[in-house]
């Protein structure tokens, strides 16, 4: 298992981390076009507790509907860790969000994602996405 930070980052690490930016500035601009380019054909998504399947089918039956309903989504606190176990690449983002829907009161939550990525065709795809969220703690 290989870690990397800062400067030290590799080219896959780079890689990797620019998949995973590509698709939170999607979810950010409320524009999902190009996608499914990040992920693998076979992939499967888990969202808090559900298994979602392909991302052809997220995307398709969840995502977007869900982001149709969205005034604005943005990410803050954002970190992500990259690993490589053999061929695939492990990844671990935390983050919050703040959802503000055309109707109904904005949402803040803290969420994680882990992610397992291969390269295809000299690409890093996402294979495996599983991400969860809850309420912020009150302050």
């Amino acid at each position: 298992s290989v870690h990397a930070h800062g400067a030290d980052e590799s080219a896959d690490v780079k890689a990797v981390k620019t998949v995973l930016a590509n698709y939170q500035a999607a979810i950010e601009r409320l524009d999902l076009r190009g996608t499914a380019d990040l992920f693998t054909t076979d992939s499967q998504i888990f969202e808090s507790g559900g298994a979602e399947g392909p991302y052809a089918n997220y995307l398709a039956h969840h995502l977007t509907p869900e982001l149709g309903e969205f005034r604005s989504f943005k990410f803050s606190d954002y970190k992500v860790t990259v690993s490589f176990e053999g061929t695939v690449a492990l990844a671990t983002e935390t983050y919050r969000y703040r959802i503000e829907p055309k109707s109904g009161e904005p949402a803040e939550r803290m969420g994680v994602a882990t992610s397992v990525l291969r390269r295809v065709g000299g690409q890093w795809k996402i294979v495996r996405m599983h991400s969860s969220a809850r309420r912020p703690p009150s302050q």
